[in-house]
């Protein structure tokens, strides 16, 4: 699969942040593991990341919250699901493909829009609707209690961590 990536949303208001210069969307191949990799920046603003297996691997229609990973991924997994339908190139849960890839693969997911993840998109809104409580949120918001941003490289380290747990539990077949 060819890497790939996109820049579709307008971050113009989310202010000063790494958002700035990453793209919202990336796929690629894990060079380790053979497997598609996406990451795409959701609603919030925060990644998501996505490790793609292919018929025959026993994690191929697994519910998410029944596989055990022994490395873990940020927040455990959340999601699983073929590519999505109203996907297009830029947007959404999906792949291209190179040839002689597979196009259906079920992809495997995890989010950094838990709590202590900054939302660069959602801090936005809250400084445009309710400013008194963005500005409680800014007091409140120091040492322990500070959110971090999780970048497109922290993302694309969590996927290649997936991506080794599905190879090896792949390899137990």
């Amino acid at each position: 699969m060819e890497t790939k990536s996109w820049t579709t949303t307008d971050k113009t208001d989310w202010g000063d942040g790494p958002w700035q210069d990453e793209p919202d969307k990336m796929q690629w191949t894990d060079e380790a593991t053979g497997l598609p990799c996406l990451a795409v920046r959701s609603r919030s603003g925060a990644w998501c990341g996505y490790v793609g297996v292919d018929t025959g691997h026993p994690w191929f229609q697994a519910d998410p919250f029944k596989i055990s990973l022994p490395d873990g991924v940020h927040g455990a997994l959340n999601f699983a699901s073929f590519c999505q339908d109203e996907a297009d190139e830029g947007h959404g849960v999906c792949h291209i493909p190179g040839p002689g890839e597979p196009d259906r693969v079920w992809w495997l997911g995890f989010d950094c829009q838990h709590a202590w993840d900054k939302k660069p998109a959602n801090d936005a809104l809250m400084r445009r609707v309710a400013p008194h409580l963005e500005e409680m949120r800014q007091e409140l918001s120091v040492g322990i209690l500070a959110e971090t941003y999780r970048d497109l490289d922290y993302v694309r380290d969590q996927c290649r961590r997936l991506a080794r747990q599905a190879r090896n539990a792949g390899d137990s077949r």
